[in-house]
């Protein structure tokens, strides 16, 4: 392998790169939030765009819902049925209205946590999925824990005030771009009515955010209230092909407030494409191949959102699976390349065969051997 080379050539990208991302449009200068904290997040790479007080560990309320779902959706299937606990009836604050000895399926549950925001159904799916409230809440920390989040702590899964039930609006933003990942969790916080079809009783939901049917691409995803708190806002919207996320923590006029913080980042960014999918990032020479060289190219893009006139000094580093051999069939996985700013990673992609590099075979070796009797 030339290493050298492969260098070079991704020199050459970032070379490329850094002329792409001079002809973002020219942005709009920051606004004042009513919150006492915001944060918004370009979904892709989980930048930081706007913020104030945004690493401030504060109350969140029901926006504690989305690491319950999350962690509830990765324990179980929709379909599960759930008996209904004693402690989760008459669960105070919001309820979907349980009742003592019903069964409903997860998915009901799901819907009725993120759409009614029914504490109830928060104490139904934590009794299911951990044994125990207590036990579920400490899966909620773990996982909380996996990503990285340090100022996150829950004491409930549905946010009702408890000492120490603590985040920030930037990592209440991180969580919610680790659940969208998830397309049954999409799902849920994009859909505006649902109608249960498990339990004793049909319930009907409205979801509760207000964006989803005033904001042009809002997907979602979680209101929440309590006196601690204040009101609380976890949102999101895709426009012209960028994923922003938002958060504010007590602030009152909420749906506004993030209204308008979408529009600023919309107005001021632009998405650049660092790499682009199918990209061909290097040739690698693999040995015992009838081919020798084996073309690497990106198997996704990378899109960074930029600002006018932002420069930025970015860093490509590759990473190739050890004792890369033949068979290698086009459109394997082969290694990473991630792209880094600063020290941070802001987004990677598999890097893939593009052709199919095959071992000696027989016709090979016959082809050698008859031009050297020939000669």
């Amino acid at each position: 392998m030339n290493r050298l080379w492969i260098r070079a050539c991704a020199a050459l990208l970032l070379a490329v790169m850094t002329l792409m991302l001079m002809t973002a449009p020219k942005a709009e200068p920051a606004m004042n939030v009513r919150a006492s904290a915001f944060a918004l997040i370009d979904s892709e790479s989980g930048r930081l765009l706007f913020g104030k007080n945004e690493n401030l560990r504060l109350p969140m309320a029901s926006t504690t819902k989305i690491m319950t779902a999350l962690v509830t959706l990765e324990s179980c299937a929709l379909d599960e049925m759930v008996g209904i606990p004693d402690e989760a009836v008459g669960a105070e604050g919001s309820s979907m209205y349980l009742e003592r000895g019903e069964s409903l399926s997860v998915r009901d549950l799901l819907y009725g946590l993120m759409l009614a925001s029914g504490n109830d159904a928060a104490v139904a799916l934590a009794v299911h999925v951990g044994g125990s409230v207590k036990d579920f809440v400490g899966l909620m920390n773990v996982r909380a824990d996996s990503m990285g989040l340090r100022s996150t702590h829950f004491i409930t899964p549905n946010g009702l005030s408890a000492e120490g039930h603590l985040t920030t609006a930037r990592e209440l933003c991180l969580i919610a771009r680790e659940a969208m990942k998830n397309e049954d969790f999409a799902q849920i916080v994009s859909t505006k009515y649902y109608r249960t079809e498990t339990g004793g009783a049909v319930r009907s939901f409205k979801n509760k955010n207000s964006l989803l049917w005033s904001y042009d691409g809002a997907f979602g995803i979680k209101t929440g209230y309590t006196m601690a708190a204040g009101r609380c806002l976890v949102f999101g919207a895709e426009r012209n092909g960028m994923r922003v996320i938002g958060a504010v923590l007590n602030c009152r006029p909420m749906f506004d407030e993030a209204a308008r913080l979408m529009d600023l980042a919309f107005e001021s960014f632009v998405p650049v494409t660092v790499i682009g999918k199918g990209t061909r990032v290097f040739d690698v020479y693999v040995e015992n191949s009838e081919e020798c060289l084996l073309e690497v190219s990106a198997k996704d893009s990378i899109i960074r959102l930029m600002r006018s006139n932002e420069s930025a000094l970015l860093c490509t580093e590759y990473e190739l699976y050890p004792d890369l051999s033949p068979p290698i069939r086009a459109g394997d996985e082969v290694g990473v390349l991630r792209i880094r700013e600063n020290g941070e990673t802001i987004g990677s992609t598999a890097l893939v065969a593009s052709n199919t590099v095959l071992p000696y075979g027989y016709g090979y070796w016959w082809k050698l051997l008859s031009k050297r009797f020939a000669a």
